[in-house]
């Protein structure tokens, strides 16, 4: 029985070539609803709140028909701050874990076969989808990846994009209000500083300036969330080595929250409410199918390597590098624990995904001759 495409979703066209004026209001605007949304969930004291709260902020207006806009460049600005929020949450403590990371890494690579494997069979079996369709629809963060790839093969892009996106969005929003239900949200790591103010002035010029060097070089160098991973790098380097007790202010961060949370808000924007309704649904069991399978390997990982269980939980979500890692930070969890790994989980998929197309479509070829035969 030749099995259904997954189905498709309309996205309502934004207009041809909007002015620098319209694309500055879109931008307002946009930062206005996120605004809304983190002050209401932040100020609340929710776990992750500002970003959270801005999520939901640009979502619901993005969704009404509201053209939400977050600039590129802003985009860039907001990575390498929150890179160096996170480097700076380094530890002796984080260093002294380094020692297990790799055993966690190859359990990590094995429990994203399962995940994507549980997924696909979930999509095709329960839903319908073809194969391609299922694969890239499961596939863990790995949504530019994939969406090139099924542009090639003619997968469903459209409902890919909607069903990846839909996953992203309630991690995002439902694991801060799920680790603070179960308490298991860290907390605020203290902060340094004391010294003479020129030198503390001193220290944070030389952060900034050190951690944007380093995540331009890595995004110039194409690594996946290169200015994020970069410029974490480097703070982290230079809090955990000691040369620098400089913190940003924490209402930048605040801000770089709400932009961060604004962008993954606009994913939803031109989204058919209808189509959406639809495949959200589908979304949502294929993320708790994959969080069930990943959340079982954390568990045996954390207890095997003696790690902290939130921290693995995390750094196995099925969820771009940026949003999990800048979750991680928000929750007060280890932020550079969960970005390498969500960097090797990243760099892992990339490798296998093309063999894994290649290999269903041998298959599916392969089973055509016979058929013909």
């Amino acid at each position: 029985m030749t099995r259904r495409a997954a189905p498709g979703i309309d996205f309502s066209p934004m207009s041809a070539s909007p002015s620098q004026p319209q694309l500055f209001r879109r931008f307002a605007e946009t930062i206005a609803f996120a605004s809304v949304g983190a002050a209401a969930l932040g100020l609340a004291g929710l776990p992750a709140g500002w970003l959270s709260g801005a999520i939901i902020g640009v979502s619901a207006a993005a969704l009404s028909g509201r053209q939400v806009f977050v600039p590129p460049q802003v985009g860039r600005i907001v990575y390498i701050i929150l890179g160096i929020s996170l480097g700076s949450s380094v530890t002796p403590e984080t260093v002294a874990t380094m020692v297990t990371w790799p055993l966690s890494m190859l359990a990590l690579t094995i429990a994203m076969v399962a995940v994507t494997t549980s997924v696909m069979a979930y999509l095709k079996f329960v839903h319908g989808w073809d194969t391609l369709s299922a694969l890239f629809a499961a596939a863990p963060g790995a949504l530019a990846q994939a969406m090139a790839l099924a542009q090639d093969t003619g997968a469903d892009v459209r409902a890919i994009a909607m069903v990846q996106t839909v996953r992203l969005f309630i991690l995002a929003v439902a694991l801060p209000i799920a680790f603070a239900a179960f308490g298991v949200a860290g907390l605020p790591p203290p902060r340094g500083g004391g010294g003479p103010v020129l030198q503390s002035v001193l220290e944070l010029a030389v952060l900034v300036a050190a951690s944007a060097g380093a995540g331009w070089l890595a995004y110039r160098f194409r690594i996946p969330g290169g200015l994020i991973v970069g410029a974490m790098a480097a703070s982290g380097v230079l809090h955990g080595g000691g040369w620098v007790h400089a913190f940003l202010p924490v209402p930048i961060a605040i801000c770089s929250f709400i932009v961060m949370g604004a962008m993954i808000g606009t994913r939803l924007g031109g989204a058919d409410v209808k189509s959406l309704a639809r495949l959200g649904l589908v979304g949502i069991g294929a993320l708790l199918v994959g969080t069930t399978v990943g959340c079982l390997f954390a568990v045996a990982v954390a207890w095997g390597l003696n790690l902290r269980l939130a921290d693995v939980v995390m750094a196995y979500a099925p969820g771009a590098i940026e949003a999990m890692t800048i979750i991680a930070f928000a929750l007060h969890l280890d932020p550079v624990f969960v970005g390498v790994h969500h960097l090797a989980r990243f760099t892992f998929m990339s490798m296998v995904l093309p063999a894994a197309v290649g290999l269903i479509r041998a298959y599916e070829g392969r089973g055509k001759k016979d058929d013909g035969a």
